[in-house]
């Protein structure tokens, strides 16, 4: 019996070293959930509907001349992700931001910008919630190293790069960092729970009605390769467990 004990020990311990480094459970903080070419394609596409184009024209025309012409809709778009609850909260884990909308820029025939917000709806939904002036994600995203992701903070209109370990400043209306100074993603994190601890959904501020975090976004989904793998380990280590007991007996 000594074999199959031997053999069933090896196996879980094959598939804890795969969980441990396999890209599904290696979901560390400073990560958000990239969008793949398909979904990031769909939210574009959304940018170029009839109804899309009318409420560019009317962020267009606010304050100014119509928007006279056809509108030049961009054939890419930033995804933006803004500060997750549950990364605030410190729950082990979780990505750092969240996808708020992916900004895709409207260009009018004098000129004038002005940046459609694609927001997820559904599975596998989008839709054009809004439009600014200007085009202030595609600036930003120009600033931004390789591989980098658009993270804001929106109670204080900050905008950061966030990377692998640490964040970047590059602009807030109430800066808490110096722009342009890395910030260790810890240290972020602490930051960030000290200034909005209470005015998590459900915290006292919310119940006030004050300013907070959204409830209507989703929070990140589980790794269910995770989820597989933890199950079998613990399958094949219970197996292993009667094994060594019936031998014993």
């Amino acid at each position: 019996m000594a074999r199959p004990v031997r053999a069933v020990s090896l196996l879980a311990a094959t598939l804890l070293a795969a969980a441990m480094f396999s890209p599904a459970a290696d979901a560390r903080s400073e990560e958000v959930p990239r969008l793949d070419a398909a979904r990031l394609a769909a939210a574009v596409a959304a940018a170029h509907t009839p109804a899309a184009a009318s409420i560019a024209r009317t962020n267009l025309e606010q304050g100014g001349p119509p928007a006279s012409g056809a509108l030049d809709v961009a054939g890419t778009g930033i995804p933006a992700y803004a500060v997750n609850p549950d990364f605030v909260r410190g729950i082990p884990g979780a990505h750092a931001g969240r996808l708020a909308y992916v900004a895709v820029v409207v260009t009018a025939a004098d000129g004038r910008k002005a940046t459609l917000q694609v927001a997820p709806q559904g599975a596998d939904g989008w839709t054009v919630e809004a439009a600014l002036s200007g085009e202030d994600e595609r600036k930003l995203a120009d600033a931004l190293a390789p591989g980098a992701a658009l993270l804001s903070e929106p109670q204080i209109n900050g905008w950061y790069a966030l990377e692998p370990g640490k964040v970047t400043l590059l602009r807030a209306s109430l800066p808490q960092n110096a722009v342009g100074e890395p910030v260790p993603l810890a240290d972020y994190q602490r930051q960030l729970a000290k200034r909005y601890g209470d005015r998590l959904p459900g915290g006292p501020a919310d119940r006030k009605g004050e300013l907070g975090f959204a409830r209507d976004q989703p929070t990140d989904p589980t790794v269910p390769g995770v989820a597989w793998v933890a199950g079998g380990i613990f399958l094949l280590c219970m197996a292993a467990l009667v094994m060594v007991i019936r031998r014993r007996a």
